[in-house]
């Protein structure tokens, strides 16, 4: 992957690798950038919306969600820019990164508002965006998952993605935030459908055919 071709999603991952493993050794500013749904709504801490994406659990958490972000991102941000131009494909990709981060923390805020002891961090929202706004684009694409060891296509991972977290959202008290994952994957299709309204019966009839 080039730099010149994919900027965005390399600035991404540089300044959220970089930011994750300071924040390792810094619990000060973990403490001050984790999601915390309890101080956003009496605090009026809004910016853990935002803050919270940049820092992860540890290597794994860090590792994973970069890395899907960097298989997925670069290859969106390509078509975005492509369909867009350079500017308007290059807003597309950041804004939905961002506020798809936003978005899908909106779920985990309103059932843990007054949960004083409900915290979450990481990317994850924000990359499920990304993931699936690419699901909407490009359905014919393959995904491999880990232990599986042939490819799933791209809209079938989707379907089997979206009830996997809705039900384990539903389940509770799994310690991973299965709701904010189901709202980012909900905000990706829903801004691809936006830009591109055409793209939705694209998906439709692919699957169809």
């Amino acid at each position: 992957m080039e730099f010149q071709q994919y900027p965005i999603t390399l600035i991404i991952i540089i300044i959220t690798v970089l930011i994750s493993i300071n924040a390792f050794n810094d619990m000060e500013r973990k403490r001050k950038w984790i999601f915390y749904p309890y101080r956003v709504n009496y605090n009026k801490e809004y910016y853990r919306f935002i803050t919270h994406i940049l820092i992860h659990a540890d290597g794994m958490h860090l590792a994973f969600n970069m890395f899907v972000l960097f298989s997925f991102g670069g290859l969106l941000e390509q078509v975005f820019v492509q369909e867009f131009g350079l500017l308007l494909g290059s807003f597309h990709f950041l804004f939905l990164y961002l506020v798809g981060g936003i978005f899908a923390a909106t779920f985990p805020y309103i059932k843990n508002q007054d949960n004083i002891h409900y915290l979450s961090l990481g990317a994850s929202g924000a990359v499920s965006a990304v993931l699936f706004a690419s699901i909407i684009w490009l359905p014919h694409g393959g995904i491999y998952i880990l232990f599986i060891p042939f490819e799933i296509k791209a809209w079938l991972f989707g379907f089997l993605y979206l009830g996997f977290e809705y039900y384990m959202s539903k389940r509770g008290n799994t310690g991973v935030a299965h709701d904010a994952h189901f709202g980012g994957a909900v905000f990706g299709i829903l801004y691809v459908l936006i830009i591109a309204s055409y793209k939705g019966q694209e998906f439709i009839n692919y699957i169809i055919s």
